[in-house]
């Protein structure tokens, strides 16, 4: 289930983060979180399954885009489909108000979910 961010998942959110290769740096970290917390155009989202939060992924809106900014998956829960799972839950939030787009850091695996999109349980 895909949550919005929130300060009090702040430890939980750079822990996510920390596994993507550009954010290995505490201050960078740091600044990342901060940068989703205070900017109106930076949304940040958490993926939940039972009580563990195990994913997260960024966007930068504006204009009618939503860039994809990052996107990580603990590494005990990865080759599940769970990024895949984060993505198509994010297009039924943007609906068709932001076309969901992807960074240089974020494209090669947003061309793996377009190729190959997961059904989500609701939608069975």
């Amino acid at each position: 289930m895909l949550i919005r961010y929130k300060r009090n998942y702040e430890k939980i959110a750079m822990g996510l983060l920390s596994f993507m290769p550009n954010e290995k740096d505490l201050k960078k970290l740091q600044q990342t979180v901060k940068q989703y917390d205070t900017e109106p155009d930076y949304q940040l989202f958490l993926w939940k399954e039972d009580e563990d939060i195990i994913g997260i992924i960024g966007l930068k809106m504006e204009d009618g885009i939503a860039e994809l900014q990052h996107v990580s998956v603990n590494p005990s829960h990865r080759h599940q489909g769970i990024g895949k799972k984060m993505v198509d839950a994010l297009k039924k939030v943007l609906k068709d108000e932001y076309k969901l787009t992807a960074n240089e850091e974020t494209h090669s695996f947003f061309e793996r979910c377009e190729e190959n999109p997961v059904k989500l349980e609701h939608d069975q």
